[in-house]
C-alpha cells in the first residue's frame, strides 16, 4: 500500500492499492475512488464490538474497500480543518479519543477500551470508552487544527484540556484532575477538569478543540424570534 496526504486546510489521504489490498473506514469517510474497488459494509468484529464502538463516537458499521485490480486509488477525508496523521500501528499501538480514527488497513484492529479510573469516565469529557488501535499496518488519524507530539519520560506529567487530546501510547497513564481554585473554575474558562497524562510514552495533541469551536458558533447564532 502506498499513500499521500493531499491538501492543507481540510486534508485527505489518498491510498494506492494493488489487487487484494483493503482499507476500512467509518461511515462517510470515503471522498473519491477510481474504478476497480469493491465496497462492503458490515458490523466489523461482531455486534458486541460494534455497539462498543458506538460509544466511542464511531458508527456501528464500518465500510470496507477492496482493490480488484492493481493501481486503484481511494481517498478518505477529514471533516474539519486540520491534519491527517499516518501511524504505523505495528511500531506504535495507540489509545485514541473518540472521533480520531479516519481509516486503516484491514490488519489494524480497532476496538473500544474502558478507562480504568471512574473519574476519567465521569468527568473526562470523552466518557468511559476510548479507542485502541493494535495489530500491524497503517492507520490514519483525524486531528483538528495542527498536531503536536510529546515523548514523555517516566513520571513526566502533561496536563491537557480534554478536547485537545488525540491519542497516546498504552504505556501512558490517563487520569482526570480538578482545576484548583474556585476563581479559576468560575472565571478561567477551562471548566472543572483537566486530563493528566503521565509518562513514559508518546502523546499526540491537537491545537483546536472542535467542540469548543462549535459551541462558540452556536452561541453566536441568531436566536429564534430575535
Amino acid at each position: 500500500m502506498q499513500y499521500q496526504i493531499i491538501g492543507q486546510t481540510v486534508p485527505a489521504v489518498e491510498v494506492m492499492l494493488v489487487r487484494g489490498e483493503s482499507m476500512y473506514t467509518q461511515r462517510g469517510g470515503m471522498i473519491w475512488q477510481t474504478e476497480g474497488i469493491s465496497m462492503k459494509t458490515n458490523a466489523r468484529g461482531g455486534l458486541a464490538k460494534s455497539l462498543a464502538r458506538m460509544f466511542t463516537g464511531e458508527s456501528i458499521f464500518m465500510v470496507n474497500y477492496t482493490a480488484e485490480a492493481d493501481g486503484v486509488r481511494i481517498a478518505f477525508g477529514s471533516t474539519v480543518p486540520g491534519t491527517v496523521v499516518p501511524v504505523n500501528i505495528g511500531e506504535t499501538p495507540l489509545v485514541c479519543q473518540k472521533g480520531a480514527f479516519l481509516c486503516a488497513e484491514q490488519t489494524v484492529e480497532l476496538k473500544a477500551v474502558f478507562t480504568k479510573k471512574l473519574s476519567a469516565g465521569l468527568f473526562g469529557g470523552e466518557g468511559f470508552v476510548l479507542q485502541q488501535l493494535s495489530g500491524y499496518g497503517m492507520a490514519f488519524l483525524e486531528v483538528d487544527g495542527d498536531m503536536v507530539q510529546y515523548d514523555l519520560r517516566a513520571g513526566e506529567v502533561l496536563k491537557v484540556d480534554t478536547g485537545n487530546v488525540v491519542a497516546f501510547t498504552p504505556s501512558v497513564q490517563y487520569e482526570i484532575e480538578t482545576v484548583k481554585g474556585l476563581g479559576n473554575i468560575i472565571f478561567g474558562g477551562e471548566g472543572l477538569f483537566l486530563t493528566r497524562l503521565t509518562g513514559p510514552g508518546r502523546v499526540i495533541l491537537q491545537t483546536q478543540n472542535f467542540n469548543d469551536f462549535a459551541g462558540r458558533i452556536i452561541s453566536l447564532a441568531p436566536k429564534s424570534g430575535s
